[in-house]
């Protein structure tokens, strides 16, 4: 009997090795190797799936890192400061069409529990209307509830292109006319969204004939329709709103399983009454703006989510090593410098077209992440310069900005070393000169001419 019970020991200990060591070789796995693996080396639908699990994996580290749920709070912020002067822009337009009790009874059934809220600001925007039909709340009234707007469309940009790498967001004149654009467009996508739920909802009333047949689609279009129109939103936000171009598949996954995500939160939050009678019980006649605070942070949270799984998805070729790259040796980072700088000066001898960082990137296996930050760096040192590539004038491709045959390793290198600020109170004249004669006599070479290199030469 000790025997057996001895050998079940043995038994169950080797099984939880087993266990142990099999949770060990999966963390590894996508940790490192996953990240390793070459396209050609692997079958097409395996490749498939390799893919897709390290743009999820990609999406939920870089929501860590790039901290979205700060950056929702910051939208949160900037939604609730235009959420009047948005509602105003909206029912306006309704009001053009006569539609704006279908508006507010869309509002009022899309926020439940929260009507005393909403009450108060239809009050304010009809006020606010009718004063400007009067001529009082004309002007610098109007342009303060526009600036409102624009500044959170700014803001949207400005995290979906962080999130994207990008340094450099739309020109003042293209964000004034994009923005504005929007302001006034979507409010009417929306009125067209009501009538159209409003027509379907009512079409049995007209084909009375025909209800039996109708009422089962009509039904199942009612329950669609919600989905269709956030992930159509979505993706068309996902696609248009980075400075650069996204490839629209890529947008329409992210859509589809955000605007997904969106419509069960809003499912979840709308028959979590009980949930709402608590925060009633709590705050009382202010339960309302703590409840819209949380809807409107999860809702961006789940948004940005959408943006970073659509740059994953469409760089997943590009990941290779990208962990490496956060914590790159000073020594790898200058030869991957001289390496990029030396493919654009080549080509540029070669007079072939330039490339853009996502060619660079792809054809030459260079982590898209340190791509972007060599590019940064050398527009910034003029030793490149952005021109309109020739597949897209929108999409900037990158060549010399001086003479190749002055080019060298050397002077890029000395560049790079005298990057950035110098003027500090120290004394490495006198007191710490043996320290700055010491660091000087170490970079030698990037200040002696002899042996040096061109770079198109390479």
């Amino acid at each position: 009997m000790e025997e057996k019970r001895k050998n079940k020991k043995k038994d169950k200990k080797s099984r939880f090795e087993s266990l142990k060591e099999k949770v060990s070789d999966i963390i590894d796995f996508l940790t490192y190797d996953i990240w390793r693996l070459d396209s050609q080396d692997v079958s097409g639908k395996r490749n498939v799936f390799y893919n897709g699990l390290r743009a999820v994996i990609m999406t939920v580290r870089n929501s860590l890192d790039l901290k979205l749920n700060a950056r929702a709070a910051s939208l949160t912020y900037r939604t609730l400061l235009s959420l009047v002067p948005g509602l105003a822009v909206l029912f306006a337009v309704a009001r053009g069409f006569g539609l704006q009790n279908i508006i507010k009874g869309q509002l009022f059934s899309y926020f439940p529990g929260q009507q005393e809220v909403l009450l108060q600001v239809t009050e304010f925007i009809d006020n606010s209307l009718k004063h400007a039909q009067g001529g009082v709340f004309a002007g610098v009234g109007i342009i303060l509830l526009l600036y409102t707007v624009f500044i959170l469309f700014s803001d949207i940009e400005n995290n979906f292109n962080t999130i994207w790498q990008l340094s450099k967001g739309r020109s003042v004149q293209r964000r004034v006319s994009d923005y504005f654009a929007l302001i006034f467009i979507l409010p009417v996508f929306i009125v067209l969204n009501s009538t159209l739920t409003l027509m379907i909802s009512s079409s049995t009333v007209y084909f009375d004939a025909f209800s039996y047949i109708l009422n089962p689609l009509v039904t199942q279009l009612l329950n669609i329709l919600p989905y269709f129109i956030i992930i159509l939103a979505l993706t068309m936000l996902y696609k248009f709103m980075p400075n650069t171009k996204v490839k629209f598949m890529n947008a329409l996954i992210a859509g589809f399983v955000a605007g997904t995500a969106l419509q069960i939160f809003q499912m979840v939050y709308i028959s979590g009454q009980l949930w709402i009678t608590k925060y009633n019980a709590i705050y009382g006649s202010f339960a309302a703006l703590p409840l819209l605070l949380l809807w409107l942070q999860l809702s961006w949270n789940i948004v940005l989510m959408g943006v970073e799984l659509s740059f994953s998805l469409q760089n997943v070729r590009k990941f290779y090593f990208e962990k490496e790259t956060k914590n790159i040796s000073r020594r790898y980072n200058d030869f991957f410098t001289i390496l990029i700088t030396s493919l654009i000066a080549k080509r540029f001898a070669e007079k072939m077209p330039p490339l853009t960082v996502d060619e660079i990137s792809e054809k030459h296996s260079i982590p898209i992440r340190l791509t972007n930050q060599i590019i940064d760096l050398l527009q910034e040192l003029e030793i490149i310069s952005p021109t309109p590539s020739e597949e897209d004038e929108e999409i900037m491709a990158f060549q010399p900005a001086f003479d190749i045959n002055l080019m060298s390793v050397k002077l890029l290198m000395k560049m790079i070393d005298r990057y950035g600020a110098e003027n500090f109170k120290i004394d490495k004249d006198v007191e710490y000169n043996s320290h700055w004669n010491a660091l000087m006599l170490s970079r030698e070479s990037f200040y002696d001419d002899e042996n040096d290199k061109l770079l198109k030469d390479l």
